[in-house]
C-alpha cells in the first residue's frame, strides 16, 4: 500500500512519460523487433482525420463565396501547390506529389499539435481505463524517432524511384558514379573517381534521411520534455507551501510555451514537407 501511495520523484514521472506502449521491452539502442503501438495507433487516427476534413472540403465545395473552412482549404492548397510548382517541374509527377505533399504537411501538424494537450490527460485516461497506474502511453507520435524516420525514409524510397522514373537505372547509375567529382578518360581515374563517388552519393542520401527524420524528432521531443518540466512546476507546488509562486509560474509558462509552440509545430510540419519537395525536386534533376 505505501508503494502505491508513494509520488513518483520528478526523474521517475518523466522517465514514466517518455516510455512507450510496446509490445516488448526494447534491449538496445536499435531493436526492429519492438513495435511502438501508442505512436502507430494515434499516427493512424490522425491520419483519417485528416482524409475526413480533406473529403468534408471537397464534398462541400463551392463554386459561390466560400465559407471559412473551405477558404482556408483552398488557401492551403494554394501554398502547398505553389511549393510543389517551385521545386517540381515535371508536371505529371506534380499530380502525385503534390497532393501527397499536402497530406504530409497536414498529417505531421496533427501528429505535432497533440503536444499541445495537456501532458497527463490522455495517460492518465488510459491508466484509468485500465486500471493500471503504471500503464504506459506517449500520444505525440512525432516524438517517437521510428515514426519521425519511417517518414524519412518513405521520402528516400520516393527519391529512389523518381530517379528511376525519369532518368532510367543507366542514367541514375551513371550519376551515382559521376556525381559529384566527375570522371576520367583514363581508366584507372575512372574507376577511382567511381568508387569515391559511390560512396559521396551513399553518405549524402543517408544524411539526408537521417538528418530529415531526426530534425522533426528532435524539436518535437524537445517540446514534449519542456511540458513535462512545467506540469513539475504544479507537482512541486502541491507538495510544498514554501512553493505559493509556483502556481503562478506554472501557468505563465505553460501559456507562454503552449503559445509558443503553435509556431514550432506548424513550422516543423512546414520544414518537413519543404525538405520532402526539394529532394524529390533533386531526383528530377540530374548532376
Amino acid at each position: 500500500m505505501a508503494a502505491e501511495a508513494h509520488a513518483p520523484t520528478a526523474s521517475e514521472y518523466i522517465v514514466h512519460h517518455l516510455q512507450h506502449l510496446q509490445n516488448i521491452k526494447q534491449k538496445s539502442i536499435v531493436d526492429f523487433s519492438v513495435i511502438n503501438y501508442d505512436s502507430i495507433v494515434v499516427g493512424l487516427i490522425l491520419g483519417f482525420l485528416a482524409i475526413f476534413v480533406f473529403w468534408r472540403a471537397a464534398r462541400n465545395a463551392t463554386s459561390g463565396v466560400p465559407g471559412r473552412f473551405q477558404a482556408a482549404v483552398e488557401i492551403l492548397v494554394e501554398m502547398v501547390d505553389n511549393q510543389a510548382k517551385a521545386n517540381i517541374h515535371n508536371a505529371e509527377s506534380r499530380k502525385f506529389i503534390a497532393p501527397l505533399a499536402l497530406t504530409v504537411f497536414v498529417w505531421i501538424f496533427l501528429m505535432n499539435a497533440m503536444d499541445m494537450l495537456p501532458v497527463d490527460l490522455l495517460p492518465a485516461l488510459w491508466q484509468g481505463g485500465l486500471g493500471d497506474s503504471h500503464a504506459y502511453l506517449r500520444v505525440v507520435p512525432t516524438a517517437d524517432l521510428s515514426t519521425t524516420l519511417g517518414l524519412s525514409f518513405a521520402v528516400l524510397v520516393l527519391c529512389i524511384y523518381y530517379s528511376l522514373k525519369i532518368k532510367g537505372v543507366g542514367g541514375w547509375a551513371h550519376e551515382l558514379v559521376t556525381a559529384p567529382f566527375g570522371t576520367s578518360k583514363n581508366p584507372v581515374f575512372a574507376l577511382i573517381l567511381g568508387v569515391v563517388n559511390l560512396l559521396m552519393q551513399i553518405i549524402e542520401y543517408v544524411a539526408k534521411t537521417v538528418s530529415h527524420g531526426m530534425r522533426l524528432f528532435g524539436n518535437m521531443y524537445a517540446g514534449e520534455l519542456v511540458f513535462m518540466l512545467i506540469a513539475l512546476m504544479g507537482g512541486a507546488a502541491a507538495m510544498s507551501l514554501s512553493g505559493v509562486l509556483l502556481p503562478v509560474g506554472h501557468i505563465i509558462a505553460g501559456s507562454i510555451w503552449a503559445i509558443f509552440h503553435i509556431l514550432v509545430i506548424t513550422l516543423q510540419a512546414f520544414i518537413f514537407m519543404m525538405l520532402a519537395l526539394i529532394y524529390l525536386g533533386q531526383a528530377h534533376e540530374a548532376h
